[in-house]
């Protein structure tokens, strides 16, 4: 018994080999990748056609065959391992439809390296479309909170000390800053791979007079490839697409660690609801953060896929190869998957996260990260050096923790105490403007310089990025517009074919 596929193998495919490498390969793609692969049939089977390349009466039959596989679905194609991967089981579906003699035509000017190259482009597009769309969807709803939050008081932190009072609006603001880079970096790889490899053929192109633009068309790109060996070789597509889904989770990953760390009684800053917390099977008072463990946990996972596919990249030669070009995709279908989850788990927490207003505010003014406020205010008023008033402030701290007092309860007295001890002189500043320096509210609204978190510089930043939201919205919403009627009028056309015989 020979080979299924090929008469240059006089053997049939080991037993181990189908069970281990192409029945797992065709499960895991056939379904997902039934779309693409028809889409890429009926474009090559329309480029054919209008160059000529096979008789009229042959294309009407295929048409016709590939638009009943199309209708019938994966299901209905009997998948053997033996014929190796996803395109020889289509088309030996597709011979025993259209008979072998006109399905065997169709295959004419490709190879099954352009046919993969083209549908991991075509799906990689779907793909960061939709990551876009949830990306957009979980910035615009932090700008939404941003702006319902831009005046609620809170600690900032750095090195997880209490550093200075911002607002929850700037923090959510910030992320939304963030998140617009990582809609740009998915936006910048979904340009690059606007480009079809079909009729690349398995690296050098063929010598059939076949018209590349046409497939290109029909299939929503905006061009072909330029060099034929690069579209089989290249998946940097992907792995751009897979470092920026990288980067916004190891970004949102820390988002969830404050909000972890913010949600526990000894802190008390934020509150979620019951539906997206957890609980022991043995302690009843726990509700657990487990959306956000998820989240945090997704980071290292994603470093791991995108380690894993460079990996597996990197020994392999700049051409067509398995390991190259297939097993170094499987991280990056399993990312986009889970990035999608993750956006969505995301949104739903950003939507629900209540600040507790009354214990933000609080503790902003008691836990000492209105200091730097108190020593540019010796700066302004009593005339020293910012480094002298930092020594000075820095005193009056130490002297504040060793009598237990809370931040809000500094005096002058104790001010102009640390003044005498380190500079020789007083401050000679009254109650009115130590508690002025001391009241985080203020402090905040007085921080009016450009990138500050005073609330309307909130507000007109959230402003500014609600605009670019919008923008990229219409672009995203006009660029599947412009896929949807490529592919309306590919499926017309087959149609049309179809009707000729």
């Amino acid at each position: 018994m020979e080979s299924k596929v090929s008469r240059r193998l006089t053997q049939p495919t080991a037993a181990e080999v189908c069970e281990h490498i192409y029945l797992p390969r065709l499960m895991r793609e056939f379904g997902s990748g039934f779309r693409y692969l028809t889409d890429i049939n009926q474009a090559h089977l329309l480029m054919l056609h209008g160059t000529g390349l096979i008789p009229a009466d042959v294309a009407a039959v295929l048409a016709q065959s590939l638009l009943r596989i199309e209708a019938e679905g994966p299901g209905a194609v009997q998948l053997d391992p033996a014929r190796e991967d996803a395109y020889f089981n289509y088309e030996a579906h597709l011979m025993q439809m259209a008979g072998a003699d006109a399905g065997g035509r169709l295959h004419v000017a490709r190879s099954r390296n352009d046919i993969l190259a083209t549908h991991d482009r075509l799906r990689a597009r779907d793909l960061a479309l939709d990551i876009l769309e949830a990306m957009l969807a979980v910035r615009t709803v932090a700008l939404e909170q941003a702006d319902a939050h831009a005046a609620v008081v809170m600690p900032g932190y750095t090195h997880l000390q209490a550093a200075q009072p911002i607002t929850y609006g700037y923090y959510l603001a910030g992320f939304a800053e963030s998140l617009g880079r990582d809609i740009a970096r998915m936006e910048q790889a979904l340009a690059r791979l606007d480009a079809c490899p079909l009729g690349a053929g398995a690296l050098a192109g063929t010598a059939f007079a076949i018209d590349r633009a046409a497939t290109a068309q029909w299939l929503g790109f905006s061009t072909h490839a330029p060099n034929s060996l690069d579209a089989v070789a290249s998946r940097d597509f992907a792995w751009e697409m897979l470092a920026a889904i990288t980067v916004a989770a190891v970004s949102w990953g820390r988002v969830a660690q404050d909000l972890y760390v913010w949600a526990t009684p000894e802190f008390g800053l934020i509150d979620f609801p019951d539906s997206i917390a957890g609980t022991s099977s043995i302690m009843p008072q726990k509700k657990n953060p487990v959306v956000l463990e998820y989240l945090k946990g997704k980071g290292g996972h994603m470093i791991g896929l995108l380690t894993g596919a460079l990996a597996a990249l990197k020994t392999s030669h700049f051409t067509h190869s398995g390991d190259g070009n297939r097993e170094s995709m499987r991280g990056f279908w399993e990312a986009g998957e889970e990035c999608l989850r993750c956006l969505a788990l995301l949104r739903l927490v950003i939507a629900n996260a209540t600040p507790q207003r009354a214990g933000m505010l609080a503790r902003a003014r008691r836990d000492f990260s209105t200091a730097t406020d108190l020593a540019d205010t010796l700066v302004r008023e009593a005339g020293m050096s910012f480094r002298q008033a930092h020594h000075i402030v820095g005193a009056v701290v130490r002297d504040a923790l060793d009598q237990h007092l809370p931040a809000d309860e500094i005096s002058a007295d104790m001010i102009d105490a640390a003044a005498m001890r380190v500079a020789g002189r007083a401050a000679g500043l009254d109650a009115a403007a130590v508690a002025r320096c001391l009241d985080p509210e203020q402090g905040v609204a007085a921080r009016m310089a450009a990138g500050g978190p005073a609330p309307v510089l909130v507000r007109d930043n959230v402003a500014v990025q609600s605009g670019a939201t919008h923008h990229a919205r219409a672009c995203l919403d006009a660029t599947r517009a412009r896929l949807d009627a490529a592919r309306a009028a590919l499926k017309r056309s087959v149609n049309h074919l179809a009707s000729q015989s």
